[in-house]
């Protein structure tokens, strides 16, 4: 009784053991890396004479979050299963287009079912790629990327279609201080969210990208996992297209390459603790990855800083956050 008592830690250690626990966590990282470059950059444009946390300012940069927010969202999906998704940037484009030229002609419903149906089959033909043909996923959606750019290139030489007024509230239209399109994002990440840390289909993501080999002999269906990421992916970035044309007001045949959605998504997600080989990170840490670049960006631009130095600065932010969480036990945050 007595070596039982000895062994037994203080209610109070027990308390503090879980609180260091959470600050090493990358999720935590990533959400106070998001307050401290909001912080300086308040700052910094408070500085040289600018209103950083103006509501024009504020809303903007929330705005901006929901596209890339989106695609980094579907982008968590495949990575935790070790794959990749390069063709989400002209998947967008061609979106935009889709559901431009469907609105112009018909209704805004058939337009959002085609947008979502193209994207769930480009998502479908990556996934079998990459599982049935046994080709690299960043070979594959590669492929795909350059298939559907000429496609694209082929058949629009500039904006097409016409979006309605009353589609165009969802890019526009805000509630104060929030924008409407945010709570697209929140219900997008929240689906996200329940799929990978509450059901089944998750739980072998997770063990798909742990260690593929393991989880076929624990009886995981390790291709339709993959492929099923894949799916969710696309439909995610569809759902971005959508967005975009309502913000556009037409399809634009560069709405997605312009912005490097596909370089731009990773790049968020792995700022947020996921790991490119695959089993470990979630979408909580991906959307604070989404703010660290929107905030970036936005200071960026009203420093009016050379685009060739932003770059140098946002590389370094990405390998610096890598090397630490490389550095830190391997944990799998939400």
């Amino acid at each position: 009784m007595n070596s039982l008592r000895v062994a037994a830690a203080p209610p109070a250690a027990r308390r503090t053991v879980p609180a260091r626990i959470r600050l090493t966590d990358p999720v935590v990282g990533v959400w106070l890396a998001a307050l401290a470059v909001t912080l300086a950059g308040w700052i910094a444009v408070a500085a040289d004479g600018g209103n950083f946390l103006g509501l024009t300012n504020v809303v903007a940069i929330l705005q901006n979050c929901v596209a890339l927010g989106l695609v980094a969202v579907g982008q968590s999906a495949v990575i935790l299963t070790g794959s990749l998704d390069l063709s989400v940037a002209y998947l967008i484009s061609l979106g935009t287009l889709v559901a431009a030229e469907t609105m112009e002609g018909g209704s805004v419903l058939t337009a959002v079912i085609a947008v979502l149906a193209l994207s769930g089959a480009v998502g479908l033909a990556n996934g079998l790629v990459v599982t049935g043909l046994k080709v690299n996923a960043f070979i594959a959606t590669l492929g795909t990327a350059f298939i559907l750019r000429g496609w694209i290139e082929d058949n629009y030489a500039g904006p097409a279609g016409k979006v309605p007024a009353s589609f165009q509230h969802l890019g526009y239209d805000r509630i104060g201080p929030v924008p409407v399109s945010l709570f697209l994002l929140a219900a997008v990440a929240a689906a996200m969210w329940l799929i990978t840390r509450r059901t089944r289909l998750g739980h072998h993501m997770y063990a798909t990208g742990g260690d593929e080999h393991a989880a076929r002999l624990s009886g995981v269906r390790t291709r339709r996992t993959v492929v099923t990421a894949h799916i969710l992916c696309s439909l995610c970035v569809g759902a971005a297209a959508l967005f975009l044309a309502s913000r556009l007001g037409a399809g634009a045949p560069w709405a997605g390459t312009e912005a490097r959605y596909d370089l731009e998504s990773i790049a968020a997600v792995v700022l947020g603790g996921t790991a490119l080989a695959g089993g470990r990170g979630g979408v909580a840490g991906t959307l604070g990855g989404v703010l660290v670049l929107a905030v970036l960006d936005s200071v960026f631009n009203q420093l009016s800083v050379d685009p060739f130095f932003k770059n140098v600065v946002r590389g370094v932010v990405i390998i610096a956050a890598v090397a630490l969480y490389a550095r830190r036990p391997s944990r799998r945050p939400a």
